[in-house]
């Protein structure tokens, strides 16, 4: 392709050289820079691409997008230098891979919580309503019946593109992607066109990335503020945040709630495990989803498809139908009627809505017994409060390591332990090794006890010092519960 075509969009304050000619590929990892790409000298909280432009040009670079000019420039290669590397990346993959989002109906969903299970259930909705879809989320990305393995929530601008061009290749009318505020600020989605944008809620969260509330709340809203006037904005109305996202966006303004008036309106009937029982816009209509929290998230998935000019009755069969993303408020039973649940919920508000999802369904006389940690170097701050959370809503907890990645699991377990009132001390233990954890609380638990394994959920593996070993939350508790039997 012609580097002029690519540059479409991109804002330009000097070039140096010629733009008429051919481009191999787009590269901003200077160790795989090939003959004839472009590379795109990206600063980071790591390192700065603009140290290495010499060596990518070694190695074949014919064209250096930079924000500073190099010293010296060599007279066969193209320089061009832009505001920010970052926007100018996402808006010249976007033409590399021919715009692949307006070919398609693009709908972002971003929020603390939720996201995975409203973009997972739009994706399996709009597959039984007949039309060929794609899905980018945290679990898994899809386009169809076809299994892309997920590394990022929101991939980087190149590996976005390529995925929405083999989706616009393979047919796909839709889909649905999970909006990750480190994706807002770094500029993934620029160059996107999006036909819509969901908001599920915000709490506490990735505050070792933004510093503060504000600058996350202001990095999910920003995601409204550039949808264009052709595009919805749904936003959950309930949440004390919801409208603040609507502020400035110009696309059509729409709410969902349970409590307040709003466009999608829903009310809870009944709320068991066998699922839940909603009034959704008059209508009586019994889900597979479990908890006040996937009343919203349905309610999201509902209200987006009618924005997306849907059959309102067809919708909603079709959603009654449907189970969730993967390894959120999974439960297996045991020979010994206890109750296992596994959910992915590392937030303190999280952990917060499936235990009290539980409290509202349990009966009164079982326990239960929740096992939590926390991963290692992420916000450190809600450690102790998702510890607080976790002994509040339950019987007995036990303290045990997540991902710990290069911290010590012990220290993580410790700045958890501050958070443990000394009334709920005698409640509370600690185990390092998680599947000991587990083993215990399967040790502690009587018949109809219910078990919570929060923190991991879909993920197939613990990262330990940078290498990730196989562990599955729900393989190792269904294993321990048979054990009992």
């Amino acid at each position: 392709m012609q580097l002029q075509e690519i540059l479409y969009g991109a804002a330009i304050t000097k070039l140096v050289g010629t733009t008429n000619l051919d481009v191999n590929a787009l590269v901003f990892d200077s160790r795989k820079v090939a003959q004839g790409d472009v590379f795109f000298a990206i600063k980071g909280t790591l390192s700065d691409g603009h140290d290495y432009i010499a060596s990518t040009i070694s190695a074949g670079a014919s064209v250096i997008i930079c924000e500073q000019m190099p010293g010296t420039l060599e007279t066969e290669i193209t320089y061009i230098q832009v505001e920010n590397s970052a926007v100018a990346l996402g808006i010249m993959a976007a033409n590399f891979y021919h715009n692949p989002s307006s070919k398609l109906q693009l709908i972002g969903i971003t929020g603390t919580n939720g996201k995975t299970t409203i973009a997972t259930l739009l994706f399996k909705l709009f597959r039984e309503l007949g039309y060929k879809v794609g899905l980018i989320s945290t679990v898994q990305n899809h386009i169809n019946d076809d299994i892309i393995p997920a590394t990022h929530t929101t991939p980087n601008p190149l590996a976005l593109n390529g995925l929405l061009n083999d989706m616009v290749n393979a047919g796909c009318s839709y889909c649905f992607m999970e909006v990750s505020s480190h994706a807002v600020v770094q500029h993934r989605i620029e160059g996107l066109i999006f036909a819509g944008g969901v908001f599920s809620n915000i709490t506490h969260d990735h505050l070792d990335f933004h510093g503060t509330f504000d600058h996350y709340i202001k990095a999910k809203k920003s995601f409204f503020d550039r949808l264009p006037k052709s595009a919805f904005a749904l936003t959950n109305a309930d949440d004390k945040n919801g409208m603040v996202m609507l502020q400035n966006t110009r696309a059509s303004k729409k709410s969902y709630a349970l409590k307040q008036l709003a466009d999608f309106k829903a009310r809870i009937i009944e709320n068991s495990f066998s699922g839940l029982n909603l009034d959704v816009d008059g209508t009586d209509v019994f889900f597979k989803l479990v908890g006040s929290f996937n009343a919203y998230n349905l309610l999201a998935a509902y209200g987006t498809a009618l924005l997306l000019e849907q059959d309102r009755l067809a919708v909603l069969t079709a959603l009654s139908t449907l189970t969730g993303a993967e390894g959120r408020f999974e439960y297996v039973t045991s020979n010994q009627n206890i109750i296992g649940i596994v959910d992915y919920a590392h937030t303190p508000d999280a952990v917060q809505n499936v235990l009290s999802t539980i409290q509202n369904i349990r009966k009164g006389t079982e326990q239960v017994i929740t096992i939590i940690g926390c991963g290692g170097d992420r916000d450190k701050t809600k450690r102790p409060i998702m510890a607080q959370v976790a002994c509040d809503w339950s019987d007995k907890v036990i303290l045990t390591s997540d991902n710990p990645r290069t911290e010590n699991p012990q220290a993580i377990i410790e700045d958890m332990e501050k958070g443990v009132s000394p009334t709920n001390k005698r409640k509370t233990i600690s185990i390092l090794d998680r599947k000991e954890a587990i083993k215990t609380a399967c040790h502690l638990a009587k018949p109809g006890d219910i078990i919570l394994l929060a923190g991991k959920g879909h993920e197939k593996y613990q990262e330990i010092n940078g290498v990730r070993h196989h562990f599955d939350d729900k393989e190792v508790l269904t294993e321990q519960l048979n054990l009992l039997s």
